[in-house]
């Protein structure tokens, strides 16, 4: 469901779909890659044709789109409707775990802001998590 995601707003910024393109977002989906060159060395091995200057490309077009973020070693991003059913996992202190899809996810939040008194009737446009806070910032 994220590549057609992914595909369909190329299309609408009027990208061609072409079987590297495919196969890139394919190597980036599948997998983690800490680097534009990774993703590189992976996608050579589906296509010894591909060049870097076409994977540097995919990439910026993915940030221009706001599929991926390089700070966060290119992981797909995916919005409240991106249909993934594991966009976030919650281990609660007697071990419980909650899976949450995404809509899922930004429902909570939503619900926990509006309890708490910070949100009224605005929607979240996007989560970002920074790995540096402490549990007791």
């Amino acid at each position: 469901m994220q590549k057609e995601l992914i595909l369909q707003k190329l299309k609408k910024k009027g990208c061609r779909i072409t079987k590297q393109r495919q196969m890139l977002l394919d190597v980036i989906l599948q997998e983690e890659c800490a680097s534009c060159k990774e993703i590189y060395y992976k996608a050579k091995k589906e296509d010894s044709k591909i060049g870097a200057a076409t994977v540097y490309r995919m990439i910026n077009l993915l940030e221009e789109i706001g599929a991926i973020r390089r700070e966060n070693m290119y992981k797909i991003y995916c919005s409240m409707d991106c249909g993934r059913e594991n966009a976030c996992v919650i281990e609660l202190d007697d071990h419980t775990v909650l899976k949450l899809s995404a809509q899922r996810w930004f429902m909570v939040i939503l619900e926990g802001l509006k309890a708490y008194g910070y949100a009224d009737k605005q929607q979240i446009a996007s989560i970002t998590l920074d790995p540096c806070l402490k549990a007791d910032d």
